[in-house]
C-alpha cells in the first residue's frame, strides 16, 4: 500500500498547479474576461452587447449598435488598461469591435 502524504495545502496555492497541467486556464481567461467587461462597462453597454470572447490576447467583442460600436473605438486603449487593471495581469492587448 502506497504511504499517505499527511501534509496539508491550501487550495489556492493548488490551482494555479492544477490549471496548468490541466490546461484550464484559457477557459479560466475567457469566464474571467467576459465578467471583467460586463462589470467595467455597465448594463448601459452590456445590453448592446451580442458576445464578448478572448482569441491570442485579442477580446473580440459583437455589438449591435453600430453608434455605440463607433463610439467605442476611439476609447479602445483606455478600455484595455480599465480591463487589464480589473484582471490583476495583461490579458488583452488589442480589442476588436464587430
Amino acid at each position: 500500500m502506497a504511504k499517505r502524504e499527511n501534509d496539508t495545502f491550501k487550495i489556492k496555492d493548488l490551482m494555479p498547479n492544477m490549471l496548468k497541467e490541466n490546461k484550464l486556464q484559457k477557459g479560466i481567461d475567457q469566464l474571467d474576461v467576459k465578467e471583467v467587461w460586463a462589470e467595467v462597462m455597465g448594463n448601459g453597454v452590456m445590453s448592446y452587447t451580442d458576445s464578448v470572447y478572448l482569441k491570442n490576447k485579442t477580446l473580440i467583442v459583437k455589438l449591435s449598435s453600430s453608434a455605440l460600436r463607433e463610439e467605442l473605438s476611439y476609447g479602445k486603449e483606455k478600455i484595455i488598461k480599465m480591463l487589464n487593471s480589473s484582471l490583476k495581469h495583461v490579458l488583452i492587448t488589442k480589442i476588436k469591435l464587430v
